[in-house]
């Protein structure tokens, strides 16, 4: 026994380089490091080869260990190359992202939300009911200061409403970005849902956020909030 471990031992230094006892740890050193798998791989096919070569007929080595093993080695293989290729489409889908982002600017777009920008004293927002109702519509600023508040009437369907940055005292409110909240009931005094919706100029794209957002009156929205785009100068 003693003289076939030597020549065990022998014949795998000569193929491969190393000593068995140098490769006991090929197998969590393919798991870390991937740019070594496949000659870790090489290294322990040339180890079972070898041993199979050189084993006792009397006492023969086990066999499940080696096919354990080597199951092991190409399940971590098969899982490196599909997180490789999980990487390459995150990075073709980041990429697709930007180009398509990249594509609304100078456009103006709507999109669901409730902030739009006061410029030159207009704004405007469209929103949408359910059913008629009486509703109380309030404008704030940034800060949360209520700009203006007013009573109305709405139908069911969609709507616009323009503000001409003009407080409830005549006050001139100056130019940034403005808050609707509309708080509907209807004739039952039951709430009535209502969606809202601005419109605005694609000022802006910001690549480094994931996903990208545009920068419409103000705020950012991502792509999937846009609802319709009308091109620059059409």
């Amino acid at each position: 026994m003693v003289d076939t471990l030597a020549s065990l031992t022998k014949a795998v230094t000569s193929a491969t380089g190393t000593s068995p006892s140098a490769s006991s740890g090929v197998t969590a050193k393919a798991v870390t490091d991937g740019a070594t798998l496949a000659k870790n791989f090489d290294t322990f096919l040339t180890l079972l080869t070898t041993q199979l070569k050189n084993q006792n007929p009397l006492e023969p080595l086990d066999s499940n260990q080696f096919t354990q093993q080597l199951v092991q080695f190409a399940g971590v293989e098969q899982q490196m190359k599909m997180n490789t290729q999980l990487t390459s489409l995150i990075s073709i889908e980041q990429a697709s992202q930007s180009t398509a982002a990249m594509a609304y600017l100078g456009s103006t777009a709507t999109v669901d939300g409730s902030t739009t920008a006061l410029t030159g004293g207009k704004a405007s927002w469209t929103f949408s009911a359910d059913k008629p109702a009486s509703a109380t519509i309030n404008i704030s600023d940034s800060t949360g200061n209520l700009a203006y508040s007013g009573a109305f009437s709405l139908n069911a369907g969609q709507q616009n409403f323009a503000w001409d940055g003009r407080g409830n005292n005549g006050t001139k409110w100056p130019d940034g970005n403005y808050k609707m909240a509309i708080s509907a009931k209807d004739a039952s005094g039951n709430p009535v849902a209502v969606s809202t919706e601005v419109s605005g100029r694609v000022d802006g794209v910001n690549l480094q956020a994931s996903p990208p957002t545009l920068s419409i009156g103000g705020a950012n929205f991502t792509v999937d909030k846009i609802k319709r785009v009308v091109r620059a100068g059409l």
